[in-house]
């Protein structure tokens, strides 16, 4: 589980910085679909940490059930 952790929330960080990175880049394009796409890159700063957190609170729960079970039946 921590190697998980730690490669989710660096792949996570390397997204980021892309998404930063894109949202620097369209904000100074002058086009009609970049003001699109860095409202998207912008949304996706936000979200994506949140589907992280979920994600892993989802794995915990479930896994300290699996876990539970296995002790409980030594």
């Amino acid at each position: 589980m921590k190697k998980m952790k730690r490669l989710l929330a660096l792949v996570t960080v390397f997204i980021l910085v892309a998404l930063y990175a894109a949202a620097l880049i369209f904000a100074l394009i002058d086009s009609p679909w970049a003001f699109s796409v860095f409202k998207a890159c912008i949304g996706l700063t936000v979200v994506l940490p949140c589907l992280l957190y979920i994600y892993l609170w989802i794995y915990k729960v479930l896994n300290k059930n699996s876990h539970n079970e296995e002790s409980s039946e030594k």
